[in-house]
């Protein structure tokens, strides 16, 4: 079997998997108003935002960015919050449905696209992400070739972004783990960053109505805990 067809076979098991993961009653427990939900966001766009003004600096008006497997669009909403150009602004993703959500829900101006990176010309981006989207891809050469692609696209001396699970969840077979030691051989980067955060959601949701300084505690001095990264790699250039 040869490589574009292991890649089709991926594409289409990632689209059935959460073709049924958006049908089923469980995603209720991502409700945007649970309180270990909102406290999960709030963390993630501190680090985030940390990271892109060390990086790429306060000032994103400029910056052209694509997100990977983008959703409903939420992550591009937020660098638009941040000063970002929504007309610089592109996402991807293989399930339609969302694209609808992300189109009516966000700026006008911010490209979407069906599918993966072929749209994108080599070296096109200043900052091209992945949000929970390696852990959802369980072979190694499928991983391996979206991480060409988004080195590809992005630009010399532009950056690769990846939020993602440290831990593998044993209660789902349908996602894996992305390690430091995958993330070098991925990007050969002179230059990266990597910050771990959140608390694990089946102790963040345990805690859920417990006084919030426990769960910043045990995130704070509790560094295994921490079920997610983020890690940028710069491109040479």
């Amino acid at each position: 079997m040869g490589l574009l067809d292991e890649h089709s076979i991926e594409q289409e098991r990632i689209r059935s998997v959460y073709s049924a993961w958006l049908a089923e009653e469980r995603i209720a427990a991502y409700a945007w108003h649970r309180p270990e939900v909102m406290e999960q966001d709030a963390a993630r766009s501190r680090v985030a935002g940390g990271l892109l003004a060390q990086t790429l600096g306060a000032e994103l008006g400029k910056l052209r960015v694509v997100d990977v497997g983008c959703g409903s669009g939420g992550f591009l909403r937020q660098l638009v919050d941040w000063g970002a150009d929504p007309c610089r602004l592109a996402g991807t993703e293989y399930q339609e449905q969302r694209l609808v959500l992300a189109r009516m829900r966000s700026a006008p101006g911010i490209r979407w696209h069906l599918g993966d990176l072929d749209f994108a010309a080599p070296g096109s981006f200043d900052l091209v992400v992945a949000n929970t989207v390696f852990s959802s891809i369980l072979g190694a050469d499928a991983r391996a070739s979206l991480a060409q692609d988004m080195w590809r696209s992005a630009a010399p001396g532009g950056w690769c972004m990846l939020f993602d699970f440290r831990y593998n969840n044993p209660r789902n077979p349908n996602v894996r783990r992305v390690t430091r030691g995958e993330l070098r051989k991925m990007w050969p980067a002179a230059e990266s960053r990597y910050r771990t955060l959140l608390l694990a959601p089946p102790i963040a949701r345990r805690l859920g109505g417990a006084p919030r300084i426990l769960s910043e505690l045990l995130v704070t001095f509790a560094p295994p805990l921490r079920s997610h990264f983020i890690y940028m790699a710069r491109k040479p250039g």
